[in-house]
């Protein structure tokens, strides 16, 4: 293919890794996703778009963009923060951004500073060919990864309902609808403290959880659906005492329980309160419902067929992992959720982090290919 056309899938294409490398290059660990969101921005008030940052929490921003006159059927969304990463435990820089072996090498760069780059290298290039047409609507966050602590402060009044909404989260191109919840819970104990030679007279705090912890670890009950699989929890956390020869008063641990169809955050906190007794005191963290995408939805099909040709006829694939979708779905009025980005799911929050470039470009093809045929 040469012309018009194909000079804007080469524009896209560089602009889609020049970004990503730029994000990736951008210290977002945890926090600090102010730059991040000023980058894109930049990039794209610059292709005409109308642009909003916000900032609720220092150094921690928000941004909303629309393309066009008309109302957006589609939005784009993905997450500027990252997991830490110890630079003394990789063996490349964690903010390289460099590209090697035909990969982007860098922490963000599968989950999911990519993902981010194509989904606006694909959206500038719509209003780059169509200036007259409604583009989608882009909403990237910060604090995803700590439990959608962005998305929950989005304004509300600053979005506009859509029929779909595609989440760039790492998937390898593939094609994802949906995805469990997440239900986190602090457990508590409560002893009486003592000398640590008269434990007689006490009542030991981190005995009494840690027999739970081990009810709760050794389980192998746990509900399974048949869409999203098995449900699943991790004792996260757990942390008690001051020192040897005091008997500890006080213990709590975090439980990290992924929610599935049939076994919602109710079902979990009783199962879990079953598991536990009655002397351990159960607060729920965070709880964020899972998201079930039916296949039949009117229109899906052709989404998904623009994305991945052949796909509308595979069964539909559901996530482990949770997604802003958890908290964006109501605020956009109930969409579709399509979860889809170019970084691989094992390369999520591991050390030596990296993306296929070729991963980034094909994402990003697929992307314009779906706005193409919503114009």
């Amino acid at each position: 293919m040469t012309g018009p056309a194909a000079e804007n899938g080469a524009a896209m294409d560089r602009e889609a890794v020049d970004l990503a490398r730029r994000l990736v290059r951008l210290d977002t660990r945890a926090g600090g996703e102010r730059p991040a969101a000023d980058l894109v921005a930049g990039v794209l008030g610059a292709a005409g778009f109308r642009v909003h940052v916000d900032e609720p929490v220092a150094g921690r921003a928000n941004l909303i963009a629309r393309y066009g006159p008309g109302t957006p059927a589609i939005t784009f969304t993905g997450h500027l923060d990252t997991v830490p990463a110890r630079a003394e435990e990789w063996s490349f820089d964690p903010m390289s951004g460099e590209i090697r072996d035909g990969r982007l090498l860098g922490r963000g760069a599968s989950d999911m500073k990519a993902g981010v780059a194509a989904q606006v290298a694909a959206a500038v290039r719509h209003a780059r060919e169509h200036p007259e047409a409604t583009g989608p609507q882009l909403v990237f966050t910060f604090g995803e990864e700590t439990g959608c602590d962005g998305a929950a402060l989005l304004d509300p009044s600053r979005l506009v309902p859509a029929e779909l909404l595609v989440v760039a989260e790492p998937t390898g191109n593939s094609l994802v609808l949906g995805h469990k919840g997440a239900l986190w819970l602090r457990l508590t104990a409560r002893g009486v403290s003592a000398h640590g030679s008269r434990p007689e007279l006490g009542r030991n705090a981190i005995a009494a959880l840690a027999g739970a912890a081990l009810r709760v670890h050794g389980h192998a009950g746990w509900p399974e659906s048949p869409t999203h699989g098995r449900a699943t929890v991790n004792v996260g956390t757990f942390h008690s005492g001051a020192q040897p020869n005091l008997v500890p008063d006080h213990a709590e641990m975090c439980l990290d329980i992924r929610t599935v169809p049939g076994f919602g955050s109710d079902e979990a906190v009783a199962e879990i309160a079953r598991l536990c007794g009655p002397d351990i005191a159960i607060e729920r963290m965070l709880d964020l419902p899972g998201v079930a995408t039916d296949p039949g939805v009117p229109g899906l099909g052709d989404a998904l067929e623009a994305l991945v040709p052949g796909s509308s006829a595979r069964p539909p694939a559901y996530a482990t992992f949770f997604t802003d979708a958890s908290v964006l779905r109501d605020l956009l009025g109930g969409p579709a959720v399509v979860v889809y980005g170019p970084g691989d799911a094992e390369q999520a929050h591991v050390t030596d982090e990296s993306c296929s470039v070729a991963n980034i470009v094909e994402c990003a093809g697929a992307l314009h290919r779906l706005l193409r045929s919503r114009s």
